[in-house]
């Protein structure tokens, strides 16, 4: 039980230091929320890299890895997402300098790096799918469109994120909710830069090599 003395303690202390203390608390735990939701994220992606290992063989009467990928393709991908990684930390460190136009600049090159990615990966879907390697013609393409896919799609919800951000930076400035969204978001899009370097490594290099 709380003594009269802390009592009158807490009484004399400024609603400011409660405040404070009730937002630290507030930003502790969405951190911990979204470290959570990465966890589970995590999962997903290593059941679906599992699912392709077990079927990578299975081409049945359909075209095999290496008579799809175009590595100079995937290096491409590539690139515009670690530059891409680079440039939102970037805007981190713009954020920290209280830089709100530096801000906006990285995160605006960020999208376009995003987007070029994206692209990409559509146009490799697309050329695909034109030679006849549909999802649903092997065990291995309906793994590596589901991986690939899933991935682009987070890709692509990351964006919409980013673009969200940029119009609160614009409108509200760098406070303390902006900041702390900010590098949940950062954690997010470097979280799928990782996944992207497992996809190169266990899908395309095996596969074409």
């Amino acid at each position: 039980m709380m003594s009269s003395a802390e009592a009158t303690d807490r009484q004399q202390e400024p609603d400011g230091v409660w405040s404070d203390d009730r937002r630290h608390d507030e930003y502790a735990e969405r951190e911990f929320g979204f470290w959570l939701y990465l966890m589970t994220d995590s999962i997903i992606f290593a059941l679906l890299f599992a699912t392709y290992v077990i079927m990578a063989d299975n081409v049945a009467a359909g075209p095999s890895a290496k008579d799809l990928f175009d590595l100079r393709h995937t290096a491409g991908e590539t690139l515009l997402l670690l530059c891409s990684s680079i440039t939102f930390g970037f805007a981190t460190l713009a954020a920290l300098a209280r830089q709100n136009g530096r801000v906006v600049l990285w995160l605006a090159v960020t999208i376009g790096l995003g987007v070029g990615f994206v692209a990409m990966e559509l146009t490799e879907f697309a050329g695909m799918i034109s030679a006849g390697a549909e999802p649903g013609t092997s065990g291995f393409l309906s793994a590596f469109y589901t991986l690939v896919g899933t991935h682009g799609l987070h890709v692509s919800v990351g964006m919409v994120g980013i673009l969200v951000m940029i119009g609160q930076v614009l409108t509200k400035g760098l406070t303390a909710p902006v900041l702390s969204r900010l590098f949940r978001l950062g954690l997010f899009w470097h979280f799928l830069d990782i996944v992207w370097i497992g996809i190169f490594s266990v899908v395309y290099l095996p596969g074409v090599l």
